[in-house]
């Protein structure tokens, strides 16, 4: 089922989504399993799964210098994809993305799934390098997500990358996007990016999920300026409670999200993982209550390193 079908069809009531990780090469299923297993009992709408493609390493050779090299550490999001599908019967959403891939290796990811009946797309373009000061596409590959978009309307029209045509094109996908409530880091402004959600809107993508954020007012007011200016896609608020001490201040300087002062004042007062757990699940079940409370029944969580707390926020929410 495509995901504004999903959407539409809540009938008001309130609906979860969450996010998975390719569990590293060699680590085997159980893992991330385990995470499914412990959030499954609330009913997610679908479950989205992120893609990793390849990244520099630098290895250091016997002469003392270093060589750079492209490996991938996470393989494996189409299998994942379909063996979630498969063992649990709940939709998803593989990450489709620019960063680290060719127009060719996109065309083959689509066909893959197109094979295994997956039908819903987020379509990203993915983080820039990080010893790279900017994104900096692959040869051969994407540079905008609005690129990624073009590609997939053409397959989905019955045309290959190259202008030739599919013999026999499978059930079209639908696809999301990201937005950002506090503006994407390399945006000049927040009304730029909110053009460029604009211009994905009309290219095609039926809804958004934004970036994780802990100020209501921010989302809301994004919204608001969202609708103002033609964005009429569902906006789905993301949200990623704090598990332990160390992401009070590297999922705000990571993400490139604002802490509201509240929850600074609060943040300061953490001396062990188990005081930023407590805050955390505390701060996201107010976010979540108020997100609920405006109409905001279709919520995604961030779950990466904070399983135990979205399932604690859940049984809150429950």
């Amino acid at each position: 089922m495509k995901v504004s079908e999903l959407l539409a069809n809540t009938d008001g009531k309130r609906h979860f989504s969450f996010e998975v990780l390719p569990p590293l090469k060699g680590n085997g299923t159980a893992a991330l399993f385990s995470t499914i297993d412990k959030l499954r009992e609330f009913d997610p709408l679908y479950i989205n799964i992120t893609t990793h493609h390849s990244e520099y390493v630098y290895r250091e050779l016997d002469n003392g210098q270093y060589e750079r090299r492209r490996i991938r550490r996470r393989p494996g999001t189409v299998a994942i994809a379909a063996a979630i599908q498969q063992k649990y019967g709940i939709p998803v959403i593989p990450h489709v993305i620019c960063s680290g891939a060719t127009v060719e290796d996109v065309e083959y990811e689509l066909l893959d799934l197109q094979f295994l009946g997956i039908e819903n797309l987020l379509l990203l373009r993915g983080d820039k390098a990080r010893e790279d000061s900017r994104f900096i596409p692959t040869p051969g590959g994407h540079a905008h997500t609005t690129d990624l978009i073009g590609q997939v309307n053409a397959f989905n029209a019955g045309q290959f990358a190259d202008g030739t045509p599919i013999k026999h094109p499978g059930t079209p996908f639908e696809y999301g996007v990201a937005a950002y409530p506090e503006k994407h880091e390399e945006a000049p402004n927040l009304e730029m990016d909110m053009q460029y959600l604009k211009m994905k809107q009309d290219m095609g993508a039926s809804y958004a999920v934004t970036q994780l954020f802990y100020d209501n007012e921010r989302f809301f007011e994004f919204v608001t300026k969202a609708r103002a200016m033609g964005i009429t896609i569902p906006i789905i608020p993301g949200i990623k409670p704090f598990a332990k001490l160390s992401q009070l201040t590297v999922v705000p300087r990571t993400f490139h999200c604002d802490l509201p002062q509240q929850l600074a004042v609060e943040a300061c007062k953490c001396r062990t993982d188990d005081d930023a757990k407590a805050l955390g699940v505390e701060w996201a079940a107010q976010q979540c209550r108020e997100l609920l409370d405006h109409g905001f029944h279709n919520i995604h969580f961030y779950t990466v390193s904070a399983v135990d707390s979205v399932r604690e926020l859940m049984q809150r929410l429950a």
